[in-house]
């Protein structure tokens, strides 16, 4: 799961479909990011508030869907 940077709201965060994903690595074990396909978020703060979770799908890094 990443921790999302800049998204206060999951609002906040589909209006940002056409940016590159502002994220922080959570795991332990190695990077989850996929550059081309779907990433499990959480906002606002992974280490301190976490209000909401999102399916965010990327290509080349750039999002093209929230759910």
């Amino acid at each position: 799961m990443l921790g999302v940077i800049g998204y206060a709201k999951k609002k906040d965060l589909k209006a940002a479909v056409g940016k590159p994903l502002q994220f922080v690595e959570t795991s332990l074990f190695g990077a989850e990011f996929k550059r081309d396909g779907s990433n499990i978020v959480v906002g606002p703060d992974a280490y301190h508030r976490r209000d909401w979770y999102a399916e965010v799908t990327c290509r080349n890094g750039v999002i093209v869907k929230v759910k």
